[in-house]
């Protein structure tokens, strides 16, 4: 009977520790669960710089999880959530940021460097065509040129 119990006691930690805390999250309205997965998927750890909010176990990360669950409650919009969270902790907390004077950097920088690679790959095509365009030439000019010389040999014989 001894032995009965802590096995009993350590199954029912074991079933707690698998369960996690992914469902200590209520919500008057189960709507709200989706839209606050989503943003605590797309909302940056300001500690962790590389992970969201949803994957950080950091204080500041659970603080805002709270955060955005308080906001919900209240019926904000994403976009007040958001617009929200970065005037407290500027865009960085963005994974996907706007496009605006202080970003178009990051956005517009990948299509210039492929359109940089585009035009290094057209000129050093190019080249390469020139090259065996004019060798050709050089091949035919060769080959007329030795074709006369044997026929001037033949003629002196």
């Amino acid at each position: 009977m001894m032995l009965r119990l802590p096995i009993g006691l350590a199954l029912v930690l074991a079933a707690t520790v698998l369960l996690g805390s992914e469902n200590l999250v209520q919500f008057s309205d189960e709507s709200l669960r989706i839209r606050y997965q989503a943003l605590i998927t797309e909302l940056r750890c300001p500690k962790c710089q590389n992970q969201n909010l949803a994957d950080s176990n950091s204080p500041i990360s659970q603080d805002l999880r709270e955060e955005v669950q308080r906001m919900l409650e209240q019926q904000m919009t994403d976009v007040e959530i958001k617009y929200h969270l970065t005037s407290r902790y500027s865009e960085f907390i963005l994974y996907r940021p706007d496009v605006n004077k202080t970003t178009y950097l990051l956005w517009g920088s990948p299509v210039v460097i492929l359109l940089i690679g585009l035009i290094v790959a057209l000129r050093l095509n190019r080249r390469n065509t020139v090259q065996v365009v004019s060798s050709g030439k050089t091949q035919i000019d060769n080959e007329s040129r030795l074709a006369e010389l044997l026929e001037s040999g033949e003629d002196e014989k």
